[in-house]
């Protein structure tokens, strides 16, 4: 089986686990789905380093991680409602959010395996900058890619806005290196995405 393959499968059993959880918390005498999430951790384990898989499958990673951090908390929070049992009327709304309003949040293993380890793995790596050479962009469309995502990315997390899409963006890197090649006279050109003062930019550098 492919990293991709393995993705996606991680990716189908994240969403059976969330709909089995669901069955879980509305049905009293039905058991935690631990199978189905055990197996959903053994994959985001295998990945975690990212060391095995490009830059394009850690961008897909990250999300699947980032979303069973969330619902791991959420269930956490469900689960310790109900094993405590509703003292109140409302605590049986607050099981359906998963949300208590009061009360001190501990460490809770969520069947095995502590919350924060499982944020832990779903954490992205240290913010760097992304730098990526271009010299003949018509034949580096992967390469042009991961400086797109990168940018985009790096964009979501600051909170700016996005525009654009691949393909204009594509253009825009093709006619650059090309303007900073005949300028410069240089054989290729570095991008760069990195965050300063708080922004994302985007820089081109002339390269020997």
């Amino acid at each position: 089986m492919t990293i991709d393959e393995e993705l996606t499968l991680l990716d189908s059993q994240l969403r059976r686990l969330k709909i089995e959880y669901e069955i879980y918390f509305s049905n009293p005498t039905k058991k935690p789905p631990t199978d189905i999430e055990w197996k959903v951790l053994s994959l985001l384990r295998k990945f975690s380093d990212g060391s095995r898989i490009s830059f394009t499958q850690r961008f897909r990673y990250n999300e699947l991680a980032q979303r069973y951090a969330i619902y791991s908390d959420l269930w956490r929070k469900k689960s310790r409602i109900r094993e405590e049992g509703y003292r109140r009327p409302q605590d049986a709304l607050l099981s359906v959010q998963g949300v208590r309003p009061e009360g001190h949040e501990s460490e809770h293993r969520v069947y095995g395996v502590g919350h924060a380890a499982a944020a832990a793995a779903a954490a992205p790596a240290p913010e760097q900058p992304f730098t990526v050479e271009c010299s003949d962009v018509r034949k580096e469309h992967a390469q042009v890619e991961k400086l797109f995502h990168a940018l985009t990315e790096a964009k979501k997390k600051s909170g700016e806005a996005v525009s654009g899409n691949l393909e204009s963006f594509e253009t825009f890197v093709q006619k650059k290196t090309a303007q900073l090649r005949k300028q410069y006279g240089c054989q290729s050109v570095e991008y760069t995405v990195e965050m300063q003062d708080g922004h994302v930019k985007l820089k081109a550098k002339a390269k020997t």
